[in-house]
Order: C-alpha cells, then structure tokens, then sequence
C-alpha cells in the first residue's frame, strides 16, 4: 500500500511540474508585446517595382526592429489611389504609402518642379541631388500635412503609348487622347505638345484605353509592362519626357511615436530598400523593352531635342510658382 502511495505521489508531482513549466511558457508568450503593423499601400501590381521594393523594405524592417514592427504591402489600389492614399496619411487613417510625385504638388508646391519636361535626363548624375540636402528640404515640406517623407524611391523616365499611330516627333502628339495623372504641369505639356490631355486614376486607366476613350497614357517602361498596356496600345515612343520619383511617406504623428532605435531603423531599412528598387528599375530596362517587341509593340525612339524645344514654354508658365533656384538645383546648376 505504502508503495502504490509513493508512486502515486511520484506521479502526481510530476504533473504538477510539467503544468508549471506550460503554464510559464504561456505566460511568456503572453507577455511578449505584439509587432506594430504598418499597412503601406500603392497602386500597382505585387511583380512591379514597387511591389518589388516595398517587399525588401518589409523585410528589412522586421530585421531591424527584431519583429516589433511588421510593415503589410498592400498592392493594386487595394487602400486607395494615389491621391486617397496621401490624404489618408495626412488624416492618419493610412500608415505609410509609396506615391509617385504626380498628386504631391497639392499638399507641397515644390514637388511641381518633378514635373518640368525634360528636367532630368540623367538618373545618375540627379540621385546625389535627390538624397542629399534639396531632397531632403523637398521631402521636409510634407510635414505641413502631417506627412513625414522619408526618402524616394523611383519610377522612372516615363515614355508615351497609344493605339494609333506611331510617335516620332512632337506634330505626331497632336490630337492624342492621352491619359495624364492629375497634375499641373502634366497638363500643360501635353496642351503644349497639341494633344488633348484628361487626368484619370490609375485604376481606371487599362479599362480606358481597352474601350478607346483614351488613344494613350504616359508611364514608365515597367509599369507599361505590369499593367500589360501592350495589350491595348500598339504603339510606344521612348521618349522619356518626364523622370518620376517616388516618395515613400508616412504619418509623422505615427512616426515620431516609436523609439529613436525605431525611428533610425525605420529610415536605414527605407535608404536601404530605395537603393534596391532602383538597381531592380535599371537591370530590366533593357529586357523590359524586348520583352514589349515580343508582345506586339512597335517601338520609335523620337528625337528629344525636338520634344524639349516644343515644351519650353512649360517652363515659363511655372517657373514663378516653383522658383526658379528650385528648378537650378534640380537641374543641377
């Protein structure tokens, strides 16, 4: 008796020990705070550039943070347009977004000066001005709206497609149809160039040119690709006439919320990540081009001088709205 009393005793402090040790681990997982979750949206696809670079910049994140902020991409205009998208950071409804500059200059006046036709010609020679002291500044003036930039990203040299005739010269804009986003100077130059410009989110855009309510859009050559464009417009004249940044921004209340430590590699993470979506930008250039010959695209490569003497005049209208130091720096002079 006495033995079978030993044993039991045995068993049940063994129990005892292991409910202990579950019970601790529960405890331990209980405590350990949850990750920060910063929704980021933007408008196009997951495979896109920005879907591409937004993901290392999620990774990235959860590295430098040790999980306690957790970055979610949310692509294909699931969290707004671009427009909707800045507003609700502005509000604080959106946590972060990734915008090319086409709506920024109705929350900062300065962002105009990405729009000037032809402004850059050579990315290379323009990054050590967009990172260094006039971006910044640039970036800076969002705080007015409760935005904190944080450093930009790129969306490229934007070239122009229709689905009626091949582009070789500005005479050959003239009477277009073509999508431009809603913006100024965008405007401006397309009127300039003789086509009939219509600004329209990109959400509604493929629909457009499918059902020919609009001859053409402008874009960069890797959104003309993931968005499959090439399905709907037959012809694409590399002309490069504006180079678009893009900003990624997000809720400067939000922002200043987290620690230094998280503040520091919030920011390291989004250096590091623009200069990887930036190499990913310039790798498939090359390819990207072949790859819209191969879908039916028929390609022309205008002449720039042509396209640059034609939208002076751009630069006469703005220059006293944006400033004409701006535009220096811009241009690097």
């Amino acid at each position: 008796m006495k033995k079978l009393l030993v044993v039991f005793l045995s068993i049940f402090l063994a129990a005892s020990l292991l409910t202990g040790c579950g019970g601790s681990k529960k405890t331990a997982e209980q405590a350990k705070p949850k990750a920060k979750i910063l929704r980021v949206g933007h408008t196009l696809t997951d495979d896109s550039h920005y879907g591409v670079g937004l993901k290392k910049f999620a990774e990235l994140v959860k590295a430098k943070t040790k999980g306690a902020i957790e970055v979610q991409v949310y692509g294909n205009s699931k969290l707004g347009n671009e427009r909707d998208l800045i507003e609700g950071i502005a509000l604080g409804t959106v946590e972060m977004c990734l915008s090319s500059t086409g709506p920024l200059p109705s929350f900062s006046k300065k962002f105009m000066v990405f729009d000037l036709p032809f402004i850059v010609q050579d990315r290379d020679k323009f990054y050590p001005i967009l990172d260094g002291k006039t971006g910044e500044d640039m970036l800076a003036s969002l705080s007015t709206k409760g935005i904190k930039g944080l450093v930009f990203f790129e969306n490229g040299f934007r070239h122009l497609t229709n689905s009626r005739k091949a582009v070789n010269s500005p005479a050959d804009v003239e009477g277009l149809k073509v999508r431009v986003m809603e913006n100024p100077v965008h405007l401006e130059t397309f009127k300039v160039l003789g086509a009939n410009p219509s600004p329209m989110p990109f959400g509604e855009l493929f629909t457009a040119l499918q059902q020919k309510t609009m001859d053409g859009q402008e874009n960069p050559l890797i959104i003309i690709k993931t968005s499959k464009f090439y399905e709907v417009q037959k012809h694409l004249a590399l002309t490069g006439h504006f180079y678009s940044p893009a900003v990624l921004m997000i809720n400067e209340k939000l922002f200043k919320g987290f620690t230094a430590d998280q503040q520091k590699a919030i920011l390291a993470a989004a250096k590091e990540a623009r200069d990887y979506e930036r190499k990913f930008i310039m790798d498939n250039e090359k390819k990207t081009i072949e790859e819209l010959k191969k879908a039916g695209m028929e390609i022309t490569t205008p002449n720039k001088t042509e396209f640059q003497k034609a939208t002076e005049a751009v630069y006469k209208k703005f220059e006293a709205e944006i400033g004409k130091d701006l535009i220096e720096k811009i241009k690097g002079k």
